[in-house]
């Protein structure tokens, strides 16, 4: 519920998580900067993307900044460049998945079967 958006939960649910950050502040701005990091990547702003590190240094959001911080020109990249390798990852994915369910199974041939199948 912290990590979705206010317009998606019911009354209840909105009310709940606004009691929650009242009695964690911490948790609430936790949650404004998951908010501002996921803009960031929906919209391809590399511009906010210093700000949100330092700011997220001091957070609970520490460790995820300091391991964006290690790889900083990747992240930069994939925030300004408008492509993406999600299909590649998603392919590799599904054969990953086929693969574990028939580890130890079957051989090559039934996995291009599978493979010849789906496509």
């Amino acid at each position: 519920m912290m990590a979705s958006g206010r317009h998606h939960l019911s009354k209840t649910d909105s009310i709940f998580v606004t009691q929650v950050e009242h009695a964690l502040p911490q948790l609430a701005q936790d949650r404004r900067l998951l908010d501002a990091f996921t803009s960031m990547v929906r919209n391809g702003e590399e511009d906010g993307l210093a700000d949100w590190l330092d700011q997220a240094k001091a957070s609970g959001l520490a460790a995820f900044s300091r391991g964006l911080s290690a790889d900083l020109d990747a992240v930069a990249a994939a925030l300004r460049e408008p492509w993406s390798n999600g299909q590649i990852e998603g392919q590799i994915n599904r054969l990953k998945m086929l693969k574990r369910q028939m580890y130890g199974a079957a051989g090559i041939d039934l996995l291009l079967a599978r493979l010849q199948h789906s496509a």
